[in-house]
């Protein structure tokens, strides 16, 4: 029965769709997170929206897990499932740009690179991720920080409508003006409520930046985050800006003797005028001396892609996260403590600003509840060997234990870890229980369950 059941979706399905017994199979199943290692029974890889609705349909009659994979950095493997089907949307991509009224729409498996380069060619964009090879719909739908929020808002607040199948098959459009509860959802609940198949933004003037890293000796790392604390509060809002910790690759402008030495980070993105550039940036290099930096004009695409060899697939996983309110002297200190400590090249500490026009939405605008906080702080522990797991691990639980007294209870649902589904409802705060409403609605069964979960 299985066997026939699955042929029948083979027939219903113009993409591709790929059992164990298949050639592929065990490249199709892969996550970015070299941690996880399961076996869906079927992966699929639409390349239209009927192609989704024949998946998810396959997926509720057959009572089997459902995963949904966009551009697949979810770091929890929420990608992928034991005995299930996935969506892999990453046949998906195409961008269309409309340069007259400064919309773009993007398919869903686009990744921000897709996104970029499309957009890019006229001179705008809206506020992505840090990586170019993060997927436009994780990164929208958990809300979208990245170095235009200050002046642009987050991803979801650039996001004009989306279409979206739902539990039961359905295709929807969700905007201001139709299905406005899960437009609503959407905007911060994740992947709780449907498989989005394409995302209409707000563009914006947006074509060269000025900025890139700047390094930092250690003696220096607090003094540069008490600074940034202050600097950050009143910057303009085209400076996305935030500091780091950081392990030197062996990159050209870094000494070659120091690669492999860990530094105190920030990195800058200054989207106003490029001949405002150099003196916007002066007062990082004003409270303490710039060791090695990068620093210049260049496309924004560039920036946005200027780190992603230091994430390259296979890597583990294992990340923490929480907002702020304030960065206090002992949670700088923590920082201080732990981020020197940082245990690979690919592992890392960010701390995002959330200020700025990410301030001017109100808390129950989006789902999207935490905009009275200043910052996004994320503990990213990223590294090539599994033998180094238990130790990294440790060190990203100490760093995360160190600084969430100083922290608010809830952290951005796309730095989560799959042992966070303990704080869903802190993450959401006052917005929880309107997001069940949302969810019994679309999704009262909860076959959208492959995440960090509402239930209904």
């Amino acid at each position: 029965m299985a066997t026939i059941t699955l042929d029948s979706l083979r027939q219903q399905v113009r993409g591709d769709v790929i059992a164990a017994e298949d050639a592929g199979y065990d490249e199709a199943r892969a996550v970015r997170n070299a941690m996880i290692d399961k076996r869906p029974i079927v992966v699929t890889r639409p390349v239209n929206a009927g192609d989704v609705i024949a998946a998810v349909n396959f997926a509720r009659e057959s009572r089997l897990p459902l995963a949904i994979r966009g551009g697949g950095h979810s770091v929890p493997g929420f990608g992928t499932c034991d005995g299930g089907v996935v969506i892999d949307m990453s046949r998906m991509r195409g961008v269309r740009v409309n340069p007259e009224k400064r919309t773009a729409r993007a398919e869903g498996g686009a990744t921000w690179g897709d996104f970029n380069s499309a957009t890019n060619a006229f001179g705008l964009a809206t506020t992505g991720g840090i990586i170019s090879t993060t997927g436009v719909a994780g990164l929208t739908l958990g809300g979208g920080i990245g170095y235009l929020a200050r002046g642009y808002g987050l991803s979801l607040d650039n996001l004009i409508s989306a279409d979206v199948v739902t539990a039961d098959g359905r295709f929807l459009v969700a905007s201001e003006r139709e299905n406005e509860d899960l437009f609503w959802a959407i905007r911060g609940g994740g992947g709780n409520f449907g498989v989005v198949t394409s995302f209409e933004f707000r563009l914006h003037p947006v074509d060269n930046i000025y900025g890139g890293p700047m390094f930092y000796e250690l003696k220096y790392a607090g003094d540069i985050l008490r600074f940034y604390r202050e600097y950050i509060a009143s910057a303009p809002e085209e400076m996305g800006a935030f500091p780091a910790f950081q392990i030197a690759p062996p990159l050209p402008f870094i000494p070659e003797n120091r690669h492999g030495d860990t530094f105190a980070l920030v990195v800058a993105c200054w989207a106003g005028p490029i001949d405002k550039g150099e003196k916007a940036l002066k007062p990082f290099h004003d409270v303490a001396p710039v060791f090695a930096e990068h620093v210049g004009p260049m496309p924004y695409p560039a920036l946005n892609s200027a780190f992603d060899g230091l994430y390259p697939p296979d890597l583990q996983h294992y990340w923490k996260a929480n907002f702020v309110k304030e960065l206090t002297d002992e949670a700088i200190n923590a920082h201080v403590e732990h981020g020197s400590k940082v245990p690979a090249m690919t592992s890392t500490m960010h701390i995002y600003p959330i200020n700025g026009a990410v301030h001017k939405v109100a808390s129950d605008e989006t789902a999207f509840a935490y905009r009275d906080a200043n910052f996004a702080t994320v503990i990213a522990g990223m590294w090539p060997d599994p033998a180094q797991n238990r130790a990294n691990i440790k060190w990203v639980r100490d760093y995360y234990e160190a600084t969430a007294p100083h922290s608010e209870e809830g952290g951005y649902i796309n730095f989560m870890a799959e042992d966070d589904q303990s704080r869903i409802k802190a993450n959401y705060r006052g917005n929880y229980n309107r997001l069940v409403e949302a969810k019994r609605k679309y999704d009262p069964d909860n076959l959208f369950h492959v995440n960090q979960n509402i239930k209904p």
